[in-house]
């Protein structure tokens, strides 16, 4: 549809070494994506496994850690802005980039719809009222929608700083619980090891799957490339950096907890990590992580917002996203694709709380659908570093080369094995859901033919 979108020697498309993210403010987007509602609630969903969960964890890591690496390296082939769906087209072409463009929009926007609903919920621990106001509720997500749209209006420092602030404030109480809930812990609820009655192999298969969902988002540095410090140095280290922060504020932390909280207790509650405080702490603690974890979803929204505008950008300047999203504010942003993403998310919240229950379980499998959305790109931008060092096999030496196609490799399979964990249903409308972006393709094609005065090009990255 357009002209050749494989990486020159020279780095495709230009940097600007002035832009406005550094190290520390793209490291705060890496953690501040990651870290979000889930992390909060995650050791209650892993009490049924007990202390062999603990091996999930670091399956998950070594699998998060290679797909970083992956993205670090692509970043350095691929100079451009739109993350995983630039690797990808630079790696297989046209139509490849553009299904994986559709579908991470799609997940980012349905993501969005999801934390805003999750910090509400955590809301509600410091105003118990809003539990029976709905539409109180519904007002206040799709207010810290456009509060946050309107800060990335004004540009990318300012999400920079409220993202370096909020990424800290949310480590605070999570740091705290990891370093000193070391000194309350009980041994004993860690036997017996495998709790779950399965085969350590499923066990672990099943922790694994669980705990992936927390590391979505590790790419999240190398969508707003154009505006970084650096960009081929900074990415990179905040791409690797911001995924071994995570994992070990992770790993420590669900530790902590489920060291700290019997197996019982820790199955029923409603917020494992402010449980674990009020039990170390007192009261004050309990109130004091839940500020953290309103902090945590304001923070994550606030980044994913960011990526929501900058995706179909970078498409829509490759000419496979409409070209309105493509357009540029007086600040420099894409404020056409920030406010039809949050008009689109202020849809899904207004169909969340209209007390339906058959629309509730739709936005539910709809989120669903969309952290499928987003594996999918891993498993592409995997292969596509491949791509790239096959077409382009002399500028790279053979002695390094072999330890990057084993991690892309390894990165792949972990990739494809979490796809196969989410089940045959998600899978399959998942896939339903890629297609449906197909028309959006067709008729841009059959739009540019036009403007060039032929029919419709058989071309798709030539």
């Amino acid at each position: 549809m357009t002209s050749d979108p494989r990486p020159s020697p020279h780095g495709g498309e230009p940097r600007r070494n002035g832009g406005s993210l550094g190290f520390v403010a793209c490291t705060s987007l890496v953690v501040g994506n990651m870290i979000g509602s889930g992390i909060f609630l995650l050791p209650t969903s892993l009490s049924p496994y007990g202390g062999i969960s603990l091996l999930g964890w670091g399956f998950t890591t070594l699998g998060a850690i290679c797909l970083a690496l992956v993205f670090a390296r692509l970043a350095a082939l691929v100079p451009k802005a739109g993350g995983p769906y630039a690797y990808t087209r630079a790696g297989f072409g046209d139509f490849p980039g553009f299904w994986i463009a559709w579908g991470y929009w799609t997940s980012i926007w349905a993501g969005n719809a999801a934390i805003s609903v999750a910090m509400v919920s955590y809301l509600r621990v410091f105003v118990p009222a809003m539990s029976g106001v709905s539409f109180v509720a519904c007002l206040v997500a799709i207010a810290a929608v456009w509060l946050l749209t309107w800060v990335n209006c004004r540009g990318v420092r300012t999400v920079g700083w409220v993202q370096v602030a909020t990424t800290v404030l949310k480590i605070v109480p999570l740091a705290a619980i990891a370093v000193f809930g070391v000194f309350g812990m009980n041994t004993a609820h860690f036997v017996p090891f495998n709790r779950s009655g399965l085969s350590g192999f499923s066990a672990v298969s099943a922790v694994a799957a669980l705990t992936l969902w927390s590391f979505l988002g590790l790419e999240s540095a190398t969508i707003p490339a154009q505006e970084v410090k650096a960009a081929a140095k900074t990415i990179p280290r905040a791409t690797v950096a911001g995924t071994l922060i995570v994992a070990v504020v992770y790993i420590l932390g669900t530790v902590a907890v489920m060291g700290i909280l019997p197996p019982e207790a820790l199955a029923k509650s409603g917020a494992p990590f402010a449980d674990a405080a009020r039990a170390l702490w007192g009261e004050w603690a309990y109130y004091f992580v839940g500020f953290g974890a309103v902090v945590s979803c304001f923070g994550a929204l606030n980044g994913w917002i960011l990526l929501q505008g900058q995706i179909p950008m970078a498409a829509a300047r490759d000419g496979l996203f409409p070209s309105q999203f493509g357009r540029l504010s007086k600040a420099g942003v894409p404020a056409f694709g920030l406010v039809v993403s949050s008009f689109i998310v202020t849809v899904m919240l207004a169909l969340n709380y209209s007390g339906s229950r058959s629309l509730v379980e739709l936005f539910d499998f709809v989120i669903l659908l969309a952290t499928l959305a987003t594996l999918i790109p891993y498993v592409f931008c995997a292969m596509a570093e491949l791509m790239i060092y096959v077409r382009d096999r002399s500028r790279f030496r053979s002695e390094r080369l072999a330890g990057s196609v084993l991690i892309a490799l390894a990165a792949f399979a972990y990739s494809a094995w979490a796809i196969y964990g989410s089940g045959a249903r998600t899978v399959l409308y998942g896939f339903l859901l890629l297609v449906a972006g197909l028309p959006i393709y067709v008729l841009l094609g059959w739009q540019q033919s036009g403007a060039r005065g032929g029919g419709p090009s058989a071309g798709g990255a030539s």
